[in-house]
């Protein structure tokens, strides 16, 4: 078959559960992808744009590309388009949709070949004439449909569970290029083997390295202008030591938790939806973790004045500018100068040695979202003794309410090491 337009009604449309974009399991049903693209976890589909930029009416300047399998007509390309027009048509559910869908026929004059053909086609208007997929998910489709090797970049992210389909900011041209090659690999301590991850480090330790090559790359600290060709120049200290401390020592096959989304297989129900757009809330955080139970003394007083401004602050935020922030990092920082005077340090150094007495002790009781929660904000043992001086002397630095959080949260734990009630 080469190729010929044919007119299809929509109802009978199938929509493609491998569709690189976003794949599921190959059982769901329309509805399935329906609530996948809605749902849109990784935000692949984008559907609400799709319909505003489309307008009134269904856009027919592309046809959807069709392949007949077991005589039903498979959309491999346009099946955004066509999920907008199912919904339209009553044909799937759509309520947690919020956006005007365009007025669509009941029949769609779509392009039929066969699948060699479609996946040729794809191909070139996706990938070589208008670059509109990602790094990750052309490699996939070149592996699976136009029998291409697995890039490493693809290798990587199926040895590590979909650490980087999970973390939309990897996705990048210059992170396949430039991060995630064979040569900074190796280097790291990572070495493909027949298909298979193999490291030099403890599960914990590698987690810790690509969480902090992660965050460096979110946090825009590795760009394609900043930090670029070398990454591991720019890694933690903690990262620095785990890599040359665990240079010498065997590989071996590394063997990631099972995943929490495993994009490529999960069906989503079809059910409705909570909320009509997936928006994640931020958590909110409290104020020195826990409340904190310390011993008498100068120490706990001054943790219980700062706490009852904090609470009385955050219970009136109109009556304060953003800018009262800027109070409790000056706060934060008298309050760790005093616990370390208590313990016994003292001079320029003092806050530095309190810090790395207690700060691995206090790390060690963190749960993992706080644990995340500081490394975005970018609160280190080496990055601490720093925030805790701009705090002091940097009053237009130091008003972010969020940083300021992080702060009060490892001090609180530092603080229970140090100075808990016994």
């Amino acid at each position: 078959m080469n190729q010929k337009i044919e007119n299809i009604k929509i109802r009978d449309l199938v929509l493609w559960t491998e569709n690189p974009r976003d794949p599921i399991d190959s059982t769901a049903k329309d509805q399935d992808v329906v609530n996948r693209a809605i749902n849109d976890p990784h935000v692949k589909w984008e559907l609400g744009k799709l319909a505003k930029e489309m307008g009134d009416y269904y856009d027919y300047s592309e046809l959807p590309i069709v392949v007949y399998k077991n005589k039903k007509p498979i959309v491999y390309d346009g099946n955004r388009r066509v999920v907008l027009a199912k919904i339209k048509l009553g044909y799937v559910k759509g309520e947690n949709l919020s956006v005007i869908l365009p007025n669509v026929p009941e029949v769609l004059p779509c392009n039929v070949c066969s699948e060699d053909i479609a996946l040729k086609s794809i191909y070139r208007k996706h990938v070589r004439l208008r670059n509109t997929w990602q790094p990750l998910e052309r490699d996939i489709f070149a592996s699976k449909y136009l029998g291409e090797d697995k890039s490493t970049f693809l290798r990587f992210d199926e040895s590590t569970g979909g650490f980087i389909t999970n973390r939309p900011e990897l996705n990048q041209g210059f992170v396949r290029k430039e991060i995630f090659t064979e040569n900074i690999l190796l280097r790291m301590g990572f070495e493909f083997e027949g298909g298979k991850l193999k490291t030099r480090h403890s599960n914990e330790e590698v987690w810790t390295l690509l969480d902090d090559i992660y965050y460096k790359i979110k946090n825009k600290q590795i760009t394609t202008r900043i930090n670029r060709g070398n990454p591991l120049l720019v890694l933690d200290q903690r990262s620095k030591d785990i890599i040359e401390s665990n240079k010498q020592k065997p590989l071996h096959y590394f063997n990631p938790p099972a995943q929490n989304d495993e994009v490529a297989k999960v069906v989503v129900p079809a059910v409705p939806l909570q909320r009509k757009t997936p928006i994640a809330k931020k958590k909110k955080w409290i104020f020195f973790g826990d409340k904190l139970i310390l011993k008498s003394g100068d120490v706990n007083n001054l943790y219980s004045d700062i706490l009852s401004l904090y609470n009385y602050v955050d219970s009136n935020t109109k009556a304060f500018s953003p800018k009262i922030y800027a109070v409790f990092r000056m706060s934060l920082r008298l309050l760790c100068e005093t616990a370390a005077a208590d313990c016994g340090y003292t001079g320029k150094k003092a806050i530095d040695e309190y810090i790395g007495k207690f700060y691995p002790l206090a790390k060690k009781g963190l749960s993992q979202d706080v644990k995340t929660f500081l490394h975005e904000q970018n609160i280190l043992q080496e990055t601490l003794p720093q925030l805790f001086h701009t705090g002091a002397h940097n009053y237009q630095s130091s008003i972010s309410s969020e940083k300021a959080t992080g702060i009060s949260i490892i001090l609180g734990a530092m603080l229970k090491k140090s100075h808990e009630r016994q």
